[in-house]
């Protein structure tokens, strides 16, 4: 089957690179491009006319919350409050325990899943707190998170997330990592079993993929042991690395090597390794405020990345430069990491955050934070078909609206929108020439349902803190609200 988009701007790819068609047509046959151009002579079987609308290449999430947000809660705690966001050690050693049933992470995922399609998302990879969790994510989460991916109909990087310990609080409140090791293995073979389970399920949306998390929260068994499976199986590895100076001291302390140092001993360091964040190299005020060689390490391994300039900004961080990493040849890919999982926020923040960081306003063009959510992840995937409008590609493609006043006046479609828009103007998306967004609904799914549901279980994962804290504090001190409860007044006298 044909089908045809018309729309007043389409981001198509030509010369190597994007280009800006106006008045343009792409048209795809079940899930390939098969013209993108001013004008499609032959038959169709449907077509849209989409108006005053920027059509892009899908964009690509490599670090896409799948969850309900925690962010909202841990961004605004001084150091005294954040100590009671991680596990107690007492929480770790006796009570740990699951707050979700996995019904209830099944609702989580379907509406964090429906909130990357809202945003226009078309690929992605999972990231997910396991703070509520009894350690991490088992397989059967994964499985369930799989075919909820399926029946939206997004393209999905998947594995569940394993870890050998945890970061903890200890009794004089100084932070420490506790470590499970069984726990560790086990998570190992769930993920393992998972790409089994991947491969036999023969769905080309789904891939399998190594998900562990954080670099600190590793032995260097479990570190050699991905880094080896990775290279047997031949897939990607995500591993959250290079996030901040607790990490950085963590892993002096324990191996007497930097994380960069760490990952080459076990092998890590490689092309189909991809590492969210990456903000804490040499280059880094906070360690040496000098490039020592820790860009052209990364770029001479061929590593990935992840960028999410929105999420490290809301953690006060942000690369040391977004510039100076591309001009060294790191490949940049993007992720939203947190809600919303909106990358046209994400992008706009990220261009502004390079003109602090190098103080000019032509550090990061628009153009090269749009060529990171696409062409970016899709080479970090390994994926020439992805992230681009062009014969031969994947159909996977979204459309955003530019006709509503509030957008201002149009200069350039996609620096406009960038600077004035957001990812909520998402109209449609199709993935592999299949609807996923309609008419900026998602069929077959009761979106008011999922919002209620999500706020109950929020609620309930809110609560839950309290029981982790090592001081035992309840909700209204650990999340004060911004003003206090307005109080009625009485009765005025006479009344």
């Amino acid at each position: 089957m044909r089908t045809r988009w018309r729309a007043r701007h389409i981001l198509a790819h030509q010369d190597g690179g994007h280009a800006l068609l106006r008045d343009g047509e792409v048209v795809w046959e079940d899930d390939r491009v098969v013209y993108v151009g001013p004008r499609y002579d032959g038959a169709v079987d449907v077509e849209r006319d989409l108006g005053e609308s920027l059509v892009m290449p899908g964009l690509i999430d490599l670090d896409a919350l799948t969850d309900v947000d925690h962010l909202v809660l841990d961004s605004w705690a001084g150091p005294d409050r954040a100590k009671g966001l991680q596990w107690s050690l007492d929480y770790f050693a006796q009570r740990r325990h699951d707050v979700f049933t996995p019904d209830e992470r099944t609702t989580i995922r379907t509406y964090a899943l429906a909130q990357l399609a809202l945003h226009g998302i078309t690929t992605f990879m999972p990231i997910a707190s396991e703070v509520h969790s009894r350690w991490a994510e088992p397989y059967d989460e994964l499985v369930a998170t799989a075919d909820v991916s399926r029946r939206i109909g997004l393209r999905g990087y998947l594995g569940p997330a394993y870890r050998s310990g945890v970061n903890v609080v200890l009794p004089d409140g100084t932070r420490e990592v506790a470590f499970d090791e069984a726990e560790g293995r086990a998570g190992l073979r769930d993920a393992v079993r998972f790409l089994d389970h991947l491969d036999a399920l023969g769905d080309p949306l789904l891939t399998g993929v190594l998900l562990p998390c954080r670099i600190e929260t590793l032995t260097e068994e479990l570190l050699a042991e991905t880094a080896r499976i990775g290279r047997e199986r031949a897939v990607l590895v995500r591993l959250h690395a290079l996030q901040g100076l607790a990490e950085r001291e963590i892993i002096r302390r324990r191996h007497n090597l930097t994380p960069i140092e760490l990952l080459d001993k076990h092998g890590l360091l490689g092309p189909n390794l991809l590492i969210p964040h990456t903000v804490l190299l040499d280059r880094h005020p906070a360690v040496h405020g000098a490039d020592r060689g820790d860009l052209a390490r990364l770029a001479d391994s061929g590593i990935s990345v992840v960028h999410c300039p929105q999420t490290s900004l809301r953690y006060g961080e942000m690369l040391h430069s977004f510039r100076a990493y591309r001009e060294a040849g790191v490949n940049l890919c993007l992720g939203t990491d947190s809600f919303p999982p909106d990358l046209v926020r994400g992008m706009d923040t990220g261009v502004h955050l390079a003109k602090i960081a190098d103080g000019r306003s032509d550090a990061a063009p628009a153009e090269h934070y749009v060529e990171a959510a696409t062409l970016g992840g899709a080479r970090a995937l390994g994926r020439d078909d992805l992230g681009r409008i062009a014969p031969g590609a994947q159909a996977d493609l979204v459309a955003f609206s530019l006709d509503d006043i509030r957008d201002g006046v149009l200069d350039d479609p996609v620096r406009t929108f960038l600077l004035n828009g957001t990812a909520r103007q998402a109209t449609d998306s199709v993935v592999a020439g299949r609807p996923v967004l309609v008419d900026g609904g998602l069929p077959g799914l009761d979106l008011d349902t999922l919002r209620h549901d999500a706020q109950a279980l929020f609620e309930r994962m809110r609560a839950a803190y309290s029981e982790r804290d090592t001081e035992r504090r309840d909700t209204a001190a650990l999340f004060p609200p911004t003003f206090p409860a307005f109080r009625e007044a009485g009765p005025k006298a006479g009344a």
